[in-house]
């Protein structure tokens, strides 16, 4: 907010943002479709897509944002579901476990960590004071940062989706 970027955020996300004082944009603002389905879809929008998976580089990638009125995202930060933390829970449910099955986040994790060139993704907290540093001194992140970031990203959507597989194959559903 200091550096004067624009905030998007999803539902209960968006309301701790602005309950603590700053502007946020809802994401149903941007994709101009609201959350649907008990929030399971919010974020799976070509507006979303698009913006991170754009190539700046490549003026066919940024013609067709132009054409289909699509903002650049140059940094994501994603809090997953807590999936783990849940099926941890004694006496979790297979439901709860289910319900706790992020998808969105993933998939922008993922995007944002494949065009790392242009996006700096952050899956932790503990890379915060690194991110905010950089964009303190340099307006920016390095390119050695959102290579160390997108890698972290993959590996943190690798653990996720191991956790999810393990909880799910030890279940003997009759």
């Amino acid at each position: 907010a200091d550096a004067g970027v624009q905030i998007v955020s999803t539902g209960s996300t968006a309301s701790t943002i602005r309950e603590a004082g700053f502007e946020v944009t809802d994401v149903a603002a941007v994709t101009g479709v609201a959350e649907m389905l008990d929030g399971r879809v919010k974020t799976l929008h070509p507006k979303i897509h698009g913006g991170l998976l754009a190539r700046r580089d490549l003026p066919a990638h940024v013609a067709a944002i132009e054409q289909h009125g699509i903002d650049t995202i140059d940094l994501l930060i994603v809090n997953l579901y807590p999936f783990e933390a849940t099926v941890a829970k004694p006496g979790c449910t297979l439901e709860d476990a289910i319900e706790n099955i992020d998808i969105g986040g993933p998939a922008m994790v993922r995007s944002a960590a494949k065009n790392w060139k242009d996006v700096g993704v952050l899956t932790d907290a503990s890379q915060y004071a690194v991110a905010l540093a950089e964009l303190k001194a340099d307006g920016k992140l390095s390119d050695k940062t959102k290579f160390a970031f997108s890698v972290a990203a993959f590996n943190r959507i690798a653990d996720y989706d191991g956790a999810i597989s393990d909880y799910l194959s030890a279940i003997d559903f009759e």
